[in-house]
């Protein structure tokens, strides 16, 4: 049976004939990090082929895409795709006192998601139309005062609908709908960002109108794709978060309303899912800032 040593932990175990290399270093607890859980998705299971390149397999097509766009060398393979037929002597990519760190921390609380999982969700990405224009003659606190009363509100409804807020930013919050029924807990968003202008109409507008003479508007972006879900931060400051090109594009998606004068925008992954349970106004078939080619965009105005 062919045998694989790990660097720089100086192990030696044996390998199956269909197993990978990361497969070989869970087996045996060898601390080899995977954020996509050996999906071929990132580049964090790398490792450096120190000898016996002669007996490793060909790179996959995942693998050679992953590899092209990271400009790695030819002995540096991802230990999810690449399968040994002899012996062969490897070595992990986690060399520094950070990773090191952090390779220890996901030994110690495991099941706290520190290395990230994938998962498809929901993501409504909400913005305050002009806020810097807004708030520049307000004082500091009535800007607080304001921000607090919309937050509280917008979450209010985003649990009532089954969602969560998972990050504020600035005058702008993100919040994730967990999918498992992908109609049913698509509409819970719609639903809810429905919801939101109608309490942004009829409860925030009115009050910044009369007590601070503003006009109060909001944008509201919605998408369902793969994210990246997982524990960030350094010790003592760690909190749950979810990244990913699906992110992104949900707050891409929430920024357009500005350029098309819209206040509810969503992705075509999210209509092909509700199209019959939807009023649409029009469609924006449009370029997207950091995004290739054309993309068409929903502006929702209510429930069919």
């Amino acid at each position: 049976m062919q045998r694989i040593v790990f660097l720089p932990d100086d192990r030696e175990e044996e390998a199956g004939v269909d197993e990978t290399i990361l497969e070989v270093a869970q087996r045996t607890n060898i601390p080899l990090i995977n954020v996509c859980t050996g999906n071929s998705r990132c580049s964090t299971c790398r490792v450096q082929i120190v000898e016996g390149m002669e007996h490793v397999s060909p790179r996959s097509g995942s693998e050679q895409d992953i590899a092209e766009q990271m400009a790695f060398a030819g002995d540096i393979r991802l230990a999810c795709q690449t399968k040994i037929s002899g012996n062969v002597k490897v070595r992990r990519l986690v060399l520094d006192e950070e990773d090191i760190d952090v390779t220890s921390l996901l030994i110690q609380e495991a099941g706290a998601n520190l290395s990230g999982v994938e998962k498809e969700v929901l993501i409504l990405v909400a913005d305050i139309r002009d806020f810097t224009s807004f708030s520049e003659t307000l004082l500091p606190y009535d800007i607080v005062h304001i921000l607090n009363r919309y937050f509280y509100l917008m979450n209010e409804v985003v649990i009532r609908h089954g969602g969560k807020i998972d990050n504020y930013m600035g005058d702008g919050f993100i919040a994730l709908f967990e999918v498992k029924d992908k109609r049913e807990d698509t509409l819970r968003g719609i639903r809810a960002a429905i919801e939101m202008l109608g309490v942004v109409e009829t409860r925030i507008q009115p009050y910044a109108g009369k007590f601070f003479d503003r006009r109060f508007r909001i944008g509201i972006g919605l998408h369902y794709g793969l994210v990246v879900a997982g524990t960030i931060g350094g010790r003592g400051n760690k909190r749950q978060t979810i990244i990913g090109d699906a992110v992104n594009f949900a707050s891409r998606i929430e920024s357009t309303n500005r350029k098309l004068g819209t206040h509810f925008l969503i992705s075509e992954d999210v209509y092909s899912l509700v199209k019959n349970d939807v009023r649409i106004n029009r469609t924006h078939t449009i370029g997207i800032r950091g995004k290739k080619g054309l993309h068409s965009l929903y502006e929702v105005v209510g429930s069919a």
